[in-house]
């Protein structure tokens, strides 16, 4: 495909409009999930056009009870095809070998963010083999997502598509109003700890 050609035409397209794009070219789509903040907006946008589109969720264990509250809530509400992934090893096993989440951006938090959140995340894209994976990154989140295009094919042979990557986060809030959907305010991710920061799992399939 000429990605620069696709991602002049995309850049011109709503958020639903791009996820619909995909949608009818895409022979194993899936879309990934947190359940952070802001994720029902993507969650709604794709099931209403695509009712049994998988849901990946890689759960690290380490949500706060809000969260678990929130997907759960969601779950039911939007009838998500959900597929939960799980590290090999559980909390309780990090905390006594670890001594609970490493500090950021040393060897034991790389490896750490490996075991909960690249490693589940290999295994459920070997287990689903997509095509195309939806994802709800935003350039207005990190350094590094403002280099990123809607589409990028990935090390792994598969598509990136983030239609909602040029929105900002009132545009996102506006549309959950809009659509009676909830922001879930208490959310925790171990991986990136501070919200600027990328936990390497875009970095680590980018090209």
């Amino acid at each position: 495909m000429d990605l620069e050609l696709l991602n002049r035409e995309l850049s011109e397209l709503s958020p639903q409009e791009i996820i619909r794009w995909t949608l009818d070219r895409a022979e194993q789509p899936l879309v990934t999930t947190n359940f952070g903040p802001h994720e029902a907006a993507i969650l709604h946008m794709a099931t209403r056009i695509k009712p049994d589109l998988p849901v990946v969720w890689i759960d690290s264990g380490y949500g706060t009870e809000a969260t678990y509250r929130f997907a759960r809530d969601q779950i039911a509400k939007l009838e998500l095809n959900i597929q939960v992934f799980h590290p090999e090893y559980s909390r309780a096993y990090r905390d006594a070998t670890m001594g609970g989440v490493p500090e950021v951006d040393t060897a034991e938090h790389d490896e750490f963010t490996h075991q909960v959140k690249l490693e589940p995340f290999a295994r459920a894209m070997k287990a689903s083999a997509p095509d195309y994976w939806l994802t709800a990154i935003r350039k207005d989140q990190t350094e590094f997502r403002q280099g990123l295009e809607v589409l990028s094919a990935t090390k792994d042979g598969f598509y990136r598509v983030a239609p909602l990557l040029n929105w900002t986060e009132l545009d996102i809030e506006e549309y959950l109003v809009e659509n009676d959907l909830p922001i879930e305010e208490d959310y925790y991710d171990p991986t990136k700890v501070h919200g600027h920061r990328e936990c390497g799992l875009h970095t680590s399939v980018s090209k």
